[in-house]
């Protein structure tokens, strides 16, 4: 069994802490415990984690002259290549002078580990904050607009070539809910320009031009969820990188969601945005990349003047859910991981060659597995399923095409009130993009909380799993008793076999997951075995309280036969609560809807 094997079925969007094994755990914390000593060394103090990505973590602190600054560590276990990056990216930052843009303070290499020191954004990224408030006002979005646009001539007239950031989302804009002020950070992608706007090369030279760096982009590949084609696919680089950049991170904004991709069901004029920024915003994210260029041109030299636009925010009407939403406020925090099954029936022919050349790693990490060769809509749902994973939520989730529409079951548990109408808005995204699909085919999704995910390790991989003196799966129970009807009830076995699972989970264990199925109850459980770890992941809720003693007299039982189980893979069983589907019709595209020409007649 291939670790590529293992990768096809329910695979987490993000790797929380709690579900690494004891050792690689420690290993990350010791790690932490090193960066934050190595700062406190340098003189710094108030040291604290504040981010982390795909090739670093970003840690804050003060500096002596009471200056807050940010402090980024490459990952440790990086190729050297990518570790020189840091260096590159703090010479690259050094020559971006803007009023948004956080100024480089220094690099240095303390024991052979580089750290780069900045200037710290005051306020919070875009993307918790888009999670925090939901889609933002056609107002706020507008006024980020014109800030970040204004970043993007600075780069255009940059002194000798322009510079491209090159990885333009939410999560690299932080944002001061007070001043409503907005700045770029995360240069860690940003390259000198091989191309102007208008397509030229950009060369001081002709042996420059004639040289093999301007036969081979020199661009970085940034988070693949909002990049355009053309950087995605190895093109040349330029300022249009970053325009497509922006489009993608504005239209995510103005929706509630955290691609690019749903821009053809859920497009940008269907937003409540003035008219004219709408239509340019969906021009810019149009396929045609000559329409793409003449509406970036656009809206470079008018966002100003559309800035100046009197927007009130308007009262928004409260959000009602396509599909159940419980609020089930917990007493402790929530670490949500998404594990989802049958991605195969999702992709379409024809891959893109290219991208296996690639060597990134937030290419392996998003896209190789799962978005390649998919369409845009497609991908826009898989994202929108791993959106709901940014919230404190448990359940389950499972969509099913049909010619004549699409059939959805859930069970969706909310630990957070203060969080509702942001979730919500999540949800219905996911449910719009999922009506847009046509297709036959069936998607499920696991909602759990990785606290509860349970470790047994094994000295080698002909050796038993054997779980622990004391170890029990955790469970919930229904405050009442709900009213039983087997005729709704929505069966672990009702789908058959999933034919990505792996796993052959051995026939005593599987009959006592038969038994479970017949006590009313709802939850998930998932077996992911690896050559010397077993994980557990689970989240169950019983609804039935009087037959307490049987149901955690079977989850026992299950913990008691996990030596019986042979081989790697993984394989998972979900429950929903009733056989409660909705059923939606499909749609091409949502309706236009703008902001009013007279907001306070609205």
């Amino acid at each position: 069994m291939t670790q590529d094997t293992l990768q096809q079925f329910y695979i987490p969007e993000e790797q929380s802490i709690y579900l690494l094994s004891h050792q690689d755990a420690k290993k990350l914390k010791d790690w932490f415990r090193l960066c934050e000593e190595q700062l406190r060394q340098l003189g710094y103090r108030d040291i604290e984690l504040v981010g982390k990505g795909a090739f670093g973590f970003v840690f804050a602190g003060v500096s002596a002259q009471d200056e807050s600054l940010v402090f980024k560590f490459s990952r440790i276990t990086l190729p050297q290549h990518y570790k020189e990056r840091l260096e590159e990216e703090a010479f690259m930052l050094s020559l971006v002078e803007h009023s948004h843009v956080p100024r480089c303070v220094a690099f240095q290499m303390v024991h052979g580990q580089p750290i780069l020191a900045m200037e710290r954004a005051r306020g919070q990224d875009l993307e918790q904050l888009s999670l925090a408030w939901g889609p933002l006002s056609p107002g706020l979005v507008v006024r980020i607009a014109a800030q970040l646009a204004d970043i993007l001539r600075t780069l255009r007239r940059n002194v000798g070539k322009p510079v491209v950031h090159g990885d333009i989302k939410p999560s690299n804009i932080m944002f001061d809910p007070d001043t409503e002020t907005a700045a770029l950070i995360d240069w860690g992608s940003s390259v000198f320009a091989q191309l102007d706007e208008h397509s030229q090369p950009v060369a001081t030279s002709v042996m420059e031009l004639m040289s093999d760096t301007m036969q081979q982009t020199n661009a970085r590949l940034g988070d693949v969820y909002f990049i355009g084609e053309a950087q995605l696919n190895g093109g040349l680089s330029s300022p249009r990188f970053d325009e497509e950049g922006l489009a993608g991170t504005l239209y995510a904004l103005a929706s509630g969601q955290s691609c690019r991709f749903g821009y053809k069901a859920i497009p940008p004029t269907s937003l409540g945005l003035p008219i004219e920024f709408a239509r340019v915003l969906e021009a810019m994210l149009a396929p045609d990349p000559v329409l793409r260029s003449r509406a970036g041109d656009y809206f470079l030299a008018q966002m100003p003047r559309m800035a100046q636009l009197v927007m009130m925010d308007l009262p928004a009407p409260p959000q009602v859910p396509t599909v159940p939403v419980w609020l089930r406020p917990g007493q402790r925090d929530i670490d949500t991981v998404v594990y989802s099954s049958r991605k195969s029936f999702l992709r379409e022919e024809g891959a893109h060659e290219v991208l296996q050349a690639l060597d990134d790693a937030p290419l392996d990490r998003y896209y190789k597995e799962f978005l390649q060769g998919m369409g845009d809509t497609e991908k826009a749902f898989l994202a929108a399923v791993s959106r709901l994973g940014k919230y404190p939520v448990v359940g389950g989730l499972a969509v099913r095409w049909e010619a004549t529409g699409v059939y959805i079951d859930s069970s969706l548990n909310l630990h957070d009130e203060r969080l509702r109408t942001s979730f919500i808005a999540s949800v219905n995204n996911m449910v719009n993009l999922a009506r847009a699909i046509r297709r036959r085919g069936i998607f499920k999704s696991c909602l759990f909380d990785a606290r509860d995910t349970l470790h047994i390790d094994r000295e080698q991989e002909i050796a038993p799993f054997v779980a622990p003196p004391g170890m029990t799966l955790p469970y919930e129970i229904s405050t009442a008793p709900d009213i039983e009807d087997k005729t709704r009830m929505h069966s672990y076995f009702e789908d058959g076999r999933d034919p990505d699972e792996f796993l052959e989970l051995p026939g005593r264990i599987m009959d006592i997951l038969a038994q479970l199925n017949s006590i009313h109850h709802t939850g998930m459980i998932i077996f992911e075995s690896l050559p010397n770890h077993l994980k557990i992941h689970s989240y169950y809720r019983l609804l039935d309280p009087g037959r307490e003693a049987e149901f955690a007299d079977c989850l026992a039982r299950v913990l008691q036969n996990l030596p019986l189980i042979k081989g790697l893979g993984v394989a998972g069983f979900m429950k929903l609560p009733y056989k409660d589907t909705r059923f939606f019709t499909h749609i091409e595209r949502l309706p236009e809807k703008y902001y009013p020409r007279n907001p306070r007649s609205a």
